[in-house]
């Protein structure tokens, strides 16, 4: 894990740098998504290219081995917190549970103003870092991973379109809005960079290729 805690301190300087830039994302639909903003696509490319390549095994992978949701401020829990920073004018209760706002989708482009048609997708599904080392690590830092607001990882989008895409990476799946496909996979290489996590070899030729025409 040493080198994770090194990819740690070198993703600072990118992570100062997207949130700086994530207020750009309110030009957008007035619901817009708050998904912290990923590094620069050439920063993903550098990134990219350091990854290790390696053959996935979901041996013995349980998804309870990645609890979720834990609090993350006041009576907020991870969905909540994430349910409130992605929409527009959301009202809670005293439970911080959602009673009414709108949120917009970026993966289908669809708006909802019910938080029970949103899922809270891992933009790097739990089993697909399992797969990439996660099995590896302890349940504190799958959990960490799990519920993690500070990278480009959790985002508010429609429950089936999340359903659908389970746990695949961009090798089999990316958002039907072509326009956010590069605000994908500049995220998707960030989280994997940050935990020092690997890709298969179809996996980096996806994001090879939709990076190349970011």
């Amino acid at each position: 894990m040493a080198k994770f805690y090194a990819r740690r301190r070198l993703s600072i300087l990118a992570a100062l740098t997207g949130l700086i830039a994530s207020v750009g994302l309110f030009n957008g639909p007035t619901a817009s998504a708050a998904l912290p903003t990923p590094v620069s696509a050439a920063t993903a490319r550098t990134y990219l290219a350091s990854l290790t390549v390696a053959t996935e095994n979901r041996t013995g992978y349980n998804r309870d081995l990645f609890p979720t949701w834990i609090t993350i401020s006041g009576t907020c829990n991870t969905r909540e917190y994430i349910l409130k920073r992605d929409g527009s004018n959301v009202v809670t209760n005293s439970a911080c549970t959602a009673t009414s706002g709108s949120w917009y989708s970026p993966y289908d482009g669809a708006t909802w103003t019910a938080a029970s048609d949103l899922d809270i997708d891992h933009l790097v599904p739990l089993a697909e870092a399992w797969d990439s080392g996660a099995s590896a690590w302890t349940t504190a830092q799958r959990q960490g991973f799990a519920n993690d607001v500070t990278r480009p990882q959790l985002i508010a989008v429609t429950d089936n379109v999340n359903q659908a895409k389970s746990d695949q990476d961009p090798a089999t799946w990316m958002p039907s809005v072509t326009s956010y496909r590069c605000t994908y996979v500049r995220a998707w290489v960030q989280v994997k960079y940050y935990y020092d996590l690997s890709v298969d070899s179809a996996e980096k030729s996806a994001l090879t290729g939709y990076l190349a025409n970011c």
